[in-house]
């Protein structure tokens, strides 16, 4: 982290067991838990359900991203730095 100090980046951390510090990390694990219920080992999940789970959430509209996708989102910053070289 010495090196993000160097370009003036500010690093926040979240205290231990304060969820709500935490706030769309919690919502997207509770996204997540709809298809993996809490305290269930991961390991029984095959990589083709992990990534359709992982699909699903990728493709699932957020209010916080008005209303926008991750994917869709991540696909116009993609398109922005091809654009920019």
């Amino acid at each position: 982290f010495a090196n993000l100090h160097n370009h003036d980046i500010d690093v926040y951390y979240a205290h231990p067991y304060s969820a709500w510090e935490r706030g769309t990390n919690e919502r997207h694990n509770g996204l997540i838990r709809r298809f993996i219920p809490k305290g269930e080992q991961i390991s029984k999940y095959t990589e083709k359900q992990i990534q359709k789970i992982q699909n699903w959430c990728n493709n699932y509209p957020r209010k916080l991203l008005n209303y926008f996708t991750p994917n869709e989102l991540f696909q116009k910053e993609l398109q922005s730095i091809i654009n920019s070289l």
